[in-house]
């Protein structure tokens, strides 16, 4: 049909994407992943940086993930260094569903510790998921180094991220659960729950972690 042809025109959806509406532009981008070519790449990963619409940004992520890695990680990874953050977060996000850990040298220690906590927070669930086998225990001490920090959210995603490690997060949890400051002992001993119990829920783990840290405990049993 030919309105079929003129929406996957790639011209049209390079246009769509700077589209004010964000229809038009959530059509653009699902047209320019449903039909990939080379040409969008520079355009997707460009206007993931700016687009202000959330649906949109994940179908930005999803058109990316249909071109070849061969081209979209190497992009992806030179947006790592960008000074907007949200730049930063959806390459980050977009490189973590790809799953090439041909990125992995790029997830580095100030990402993880970024001082914006959405930038951090894509950086850590991009990290568990193109972590290599082996290099899970070196991980699991540089995510345990944020216990504590940020709100809800930003503890929930972190909490995660450790659990997702599995195993490896044991050492670094142990010694987090002794650490002078209670936020951090809170967050460790409540992860350490969760880990044991998924269906606990991050409140009811992290209340419970209170009581333990007002009580002088640790949560470590035995």
């Amino acid at each position: 049909m030919t309105m079929r042809q003129e929406d996957t025109n790639p011209m049209r959806a390079l246009q769509g994407l700077e589209n004010r509406g964000s229809s038009v532009r959530l059509q653009a981008a699902l047209a320019a992943g449903t039909t990939p070519d080379p040409r969008f790449v520079d355009k997707l990963i460009e206007r993931c940086a700016i687009e202000p619409e959330f649906y949109v940004r994940d179908m930005l992520t999803w058109a990316l993930t249909r071109h070849s890695s061969s081209m979209t990680v190497p992009r992806l990874i030179d947006e790592l260094r960008a000074e907007r953050t949200q730049a930063r977060s959806q390459a980050l996000h977009t490189l973590s569903k790809i799953g090439d850990r041909r990125a992995w040298p790029a997830i580095t220690r100030a990402l993880l510790t970024d001082p914006d906590d959405e930038v951090a927070r894509s950086a850590w669930r991009a990290a568990v998921v193109l972590v290599p086998e082996g290099e899970e225990p070196g991980l699991a001490g540089a995510l345990a180094a944020q216990l504590g920090r940020g709100e809800r959210e930003t503890r929930s995603s972190l909490s995660r991220a450790l659990i997702a490690l599995g195993e490896p997060i044991t050492p670094a949890l142990r010694a987090a659960m002794t650490d002078p400051d209670p936020r951090v002992r809170q967050h460790a001993i409540a992860t350490e729950r969760l880990w044991r119990d998924p269906d606990a829920g991050f409140e009811s783990a992290i209340e419970e972690a209170k009581r333990v840290v007002v009580l002088g405990g640790t949560g470590q049993e035995g």
